[in-house]
């Protein structure tokens, strides 16, 4: 009798069980222990290599350089940034090998400094802008840190006009250009002063986008002068001619203005290109002669008292606030008048320039005997038709 043989599970599992890929594990080894040599490589070769975080100590980073080796950066360095943790990965550079019990110490800053040194050079050569931020402030300008490279912006560099002493702050941050850049001894010179400058001519352009003649704005006056005012408005200086001050005695009305003092104004005229503005102050007061058109309509009558006389004619005083002027060929009958004497005239023209009213005796006694002579005519008794009549027949008689 034959005994069939059962089989056994585990020898089933055995052969249906695939053969172990050692070629695929030696592949994964020899690719690590490869990119571990290519991290020491670069580690050593003082390139920027970027380095896995392994510990955090109270005053070291250490991180993994390949070969199974540790290297040890200075926490200090990351003092500007926010503290590495295990997992992190951060860029360094050499800074001195190791041996028997010393880390290889690598350094942070300098990896940081070499990439913001490729990166200035780029926006140097594209002449574009700059971040950073005020690190120091030192004789004569500020150290300005770009992502761990120091700069130097001197103190004419860094506000529009220049400036004299420091006004900004530790740790301000701000936009820049690069200025000057030395590959040879890795000395970058920064201008804030000419972002401030392009930030401002955009600011100034779009205000005058806006601003329209015959718009009412308000400036401060900047600068006094024999010609005028110099007024600001919104970073842009325009100009207050004198005959735009006052309508009435300009000179004086100057010295009553200071420097420093906001002003009402209306705008005459915008020139875009040169960004300027012309201003008008008297344009806000009332026209005198607009004034005097409505209180003394022309050929209407009024009294005045004689001021002086001279060659030209008489000055003469209607009311308390009101000057006229009387020309020779408007004098009266009996010619030129005396001071202190009062007349009887009429309003014949204003002068815009002196808001004098223009006056003559003449016509006042012309009108006089008009209406005289009307009266007169009025007055007599009107003949009928027969009495017209009669005198012509009587007439005829005669003859």
């Amino acid at each position: 009798m034959e005994t069939k043989e059962t089989p056994n599970p585990e020898s089933q599992n055995d052969e249906k069980k695939p053969a172990p890929q050692g070629g695929e594990e030696e592949l994964s080894m020899a690719d690590l222990l490869k990119a571990e040599a290519e991290v020491s490589e670069k580690v050593y070769s003082r390139d920027v290599v970027t380095v896995k975080v392994v510990q955090v100590t109270p005053e070291l980073v250490l991180v993994d350089i390949g070969e199974k080796k540790e290297g040890a950066i200075p926490l200090a360095e990351f003092q500007d940034e926010k503290k590495p943790e295990p997992g992190d990965e951060v860029q360094a550079v050499l800074e001195k090998k190791g041996g028997e019990g010393r880390y290889t110490m690598l350094s942070h800053r300098r990896a940081r400094e070499r990439a913001a040194w490729e990166l200035v050079k780029k926006l140097f050569e594209a002449k574009e802008r700059v971040k950073g931020k005020v690190s120091e402030l030192v004789k004569g300008g500020y150290i300005v840190d770009i992502s761990g490279l120091r700069a130097f912006m001197p103190l004419s560099l860094s506000e529009l006009g220049g400036a004299h002493k420091h006004y900004l702050p530790v740790n301000a941050k701000i936009k820049f250009y690069v200025a000057d850049l030395n590959e040879k001894d890795r000395k970058v010179v920064v201008s804030r002063r000419q972002v401030l400058e392009e930030d401002e001519k955009q600011r100034r352009g779009e205000v005058l986008e806006e601003v329209a003649p015959g718009r009412v704005v308000r400036g401060v006056v900047s600068k006094i002068t024999p010609e005028g005012l110099l007024v600001r408005f919104q970073g842009i200086e325009g100009q207050v001619r004198l005959e735009d001050l006052s309508w009435r005695n300009p000179e004086e009305a100057l010295k009553t203005y200071k420097r420093g003092q906001r002003v009402k104004c209306k705008i005459l005229a915008v020139d875009k290109e040169k960004e300027r503005m012309l201003f008008g102050l008297k344009q806000l007061m009332p026209n005198p002669v607009d004034m005097l058109k409505r209180r003394f309509a022309r050929f209407s009558r009024v009294k005045a008292k004689v001021v002086s006389v001279a060659a030209e004619g008489a000055l003469v005083k209607i009311g308390e606030h009101t000057e006229g002027f009387i020309v020779p060929e408007n004098y009266g009958a009996e010619g030129a008048p005396k001071e202190g004497q009062e007349l009887n005239a009429v309003v014949v023209s204003i002068d815009s320039t002196t808001f004098r009213l223009g006056l003559s005796v003449r016509k006042s006694e012309e009108q006089e005997d008009r209406k005289r002579m009307a009266q007169y005519l009025k007055g007599s008794p009107s003949l009928t038709l027969g009495q017209i009549l009669l005198e012509n027949s009587e007439d005829e008689g005669e003859l």
